[in-house]
């Protein structure tokens, strides 16, 4: 019995990129662009006319934004859609309020004139149109994308330690990773959180392009302060360090203090940033002092590292299935018993600050005095 493939409707007012992504989607064997707008009301007919499985949408339309289109569809119709956005600056604003707003993921607008960068969009489109089929926004698919295939291991940024044991200290260190559906729930996770919370490092899948406004606009509603780190910048208590997109993000011990290492090695598990770097870098030079969580996405990504994470010694969060975008990257967490606990997304800030200050009350204290004399 042949596979039903995924339907995908083609939103954009650009009649080369629609022509561009009909043939892109069409070649794969499990895709079917069953129609095409070139914008928003035309769009509305054809979903009514059409019920695909998945939307691609342009962010910037005539006649009506992308953004006023999609909030009218996730309130009236909600379905999985993948946002076509431009590498600007407000192309990455609009974007992100898209992600507020539902969609499911976003992919860059593709570079036509080079063959090289439509082989990659192309890569990069089908994967995200898969996850999309498949993303807790409706479950009218039952199509189970195909595993990804990792071009690098950790191993190509950080070697693997055997069994080194690091000494507990009071200061705690939260380590995050995300990919699809993150954006958001790092926003959910870090406005849960006090000012005066152990210091977090995260690594989120995203263009180096959209991760400045994307840190950006984290710090303008967390209580903690947000940064996309400099290397060898040191990590403190009520600060979080957002990895830049196209850079590994490390974590190393100098003496008393942790410091931020920015890395430009290969992509591992096909991205840069990695959580899976980040997560070793943790394990290794961190271990019991640190808490672990791996939310929603796509791949494995982040998976071995909170397992060797747990396995140093640091308690361990994965989000829960039903509240994930994707439960790609926390399953895989859960099945290699990586988590020691498994729960919703708006339980886990609290979550955090059990496990960071699960020692006692020093090591909290410890970090407000830190805090209030930095």
């Amino acid at each position: 019995m042949a596979t039903k493939k995924i339907k995908v409707l083609v939103v954009d007012d650009s009649a080369l990129v629609r022509q561009i992504l009909v043939q892109v989607l069409n070649a794969a064997p499990d895709v079917e662009v069953v129609g095409t707008a070139s914008d928003p009301f035309l769009a509305r007919d054809r979903i009514k006319e059409l019920n695909p499985d998945v939307l691609t949408l342009d962010v910037e339309m005539p006649r009506m934004d992308g953004l006023t289109f999609l909030a009218n569809l996730m309130r009236l119709r909600p379905m999985p859609v993948v946002m076509i956005s431009s590498l600007t600056e407000r192309g990455a604003e609009t974007t992100l309020k898209a992600l507020e707003l539902g969609a499911v993921d976003f992919v860059s607008k593709p570079k036509v004139d080079v063959a090289g960068t439509l082989e990659h969009f192309s890569e990069e489109i089908l994967t995200k149109i898969r996850a999309a089929a498949v993303a807790r926004v409706v479950g009218r698919s039952n199509f189970v994308p195909p595993p990804v295939v990792p071009k690098h291991s950790a191993d190509a940024i950080l070697p693997a330690a055997g069994g080194r044991r690091v000494l507990r200290t009071t200061d705690r260190i939260i380590a995050i990773g995300a990919s699809t559906g993150g954006t958001e729930a790092i926003r959910a996770v870090l406005t849960g959180l006090p000012a005066d919370c152990p210091a977090i490092v995260i690594a989120q899948h995203i263009p180096a392009a959209f991760s400045a406004p994307f840190t950006q606009r984290m710090n303008s509603m967390a209580a903690m302060s947000v940064c996309e780190p400099s290397d060898g910048q040191q990590i403190k208590p009520g600060h979080v360090y957002i990895a830049p997109g196209g850079r590994h993000l490390l974590v190393e011990r100098d003496g008393a203090r942790y410091l931020c290492r920015l890395n430009d090695g290969p992509a591992v598990n096909r991205h840069c940033p990695s959580v899976d770097v980040l997560f070793r870098s943790v394990a290794q030079n961190v271990g019991p002092n640190a808490v672990g969580v791996i939310l929603t996405g796509m791949g494995d990504d982040g998976a071995r590292g909170l397992k060797e994470m747990r396995d140093a010694g640091s308690p361990t969060i994965a989000q829960d299935e039903f509240s994930s975008v994707v439960w790609g990257m926390p399953g895989a967490a859960v099945r290699m018993n990586a988590a020691a606990e498994v729960m919703s997304l708006d339980k886990i800030a609290d979550a955090i600050m059990r496990l960071a200050d699960s020692a006692g009350a020093q090591p909290m204290a410890a970090a407000r005095q830190q805090l209030s004399g930095a």
